[in-house]
């Protein structure tokens, strides 16, 4: 494949991952628990796929910087929130050898970041609440949503990554 084609399919891959993302906070905010002390994003389930392509990355960190400019976000939330989902990500995609370590990566990131974030933005307190609250929302929503999408994902891993350049299906099955 050549070099312009690999990198518009990487382009791709993380332009719809972002529109994913948008599209699950929408689906969570209707049902009010994307934002606030106690939130649950189904879009977060999909911190999860820098185990499986590096284009997760920026499809990630642009779904949710986008994401929370459409929902009305503060801006602290939308500057924090995004870092919080990209070192998520950037972590996952190194702890990748180990599927069981994809969730904790973005939990820990968000549950250290948006908890001051919230009491900055938006005067939610007390700040030691919005610490529990916040982790067990992550804790849902890529420990548990997105474990059982790495599950579904790996066992069809061959026809959804198999083909890409620049997906990790290189590694032994053994080891992940």
């Amino acid at each position: 494949m050549k070099k312009s084609n690999a990198r518009i399919l990487f382009l791709t891959h993380a332009a719809l991952i972002a529109a994913l993302y948008v599209v699950l906070t929408y689906i969570a905010n209707m049902l009010g628990i994307a934002s606030g002390a106690i939130q649950v994003r189904f879009s977060e389930a999909l911190t999860i796929l820098p185990y499986f392509t590096p284009a997760a990355i920026p499809g990630l960190f642009a779904g949710c910087l986008l994401a929370n400019l459409l929902t009305g976000a503060a801006l602290p939330d939308i500057v924090f929130g995004s870092i919080a989902t990209l070192i998520g990500a950037l972590l996952t995609a190194k702890l990748r050898h180990n599927k069981y370590l994809a969730p904790v990566p973005p939990i820990l990131a968000n549950a250290i970041i948006v908890p001051p974030m919230l009491l900055f933005a938006y005067g939610i307190k007390p700040l030691w609440l919005s610490y529990i609250t916040v982790t067990i929302g992550e804790v849902i929503s890529c420990g548990v949503l997105g474990m059982l999408l790495l599950f579904a994902l790996e066992k069809s891993m061959k026809r959804f990554f198999a083909e890409l350049p620049f997906a990790y299906t290189n590694m032994p099955m053994a080891k992940r």
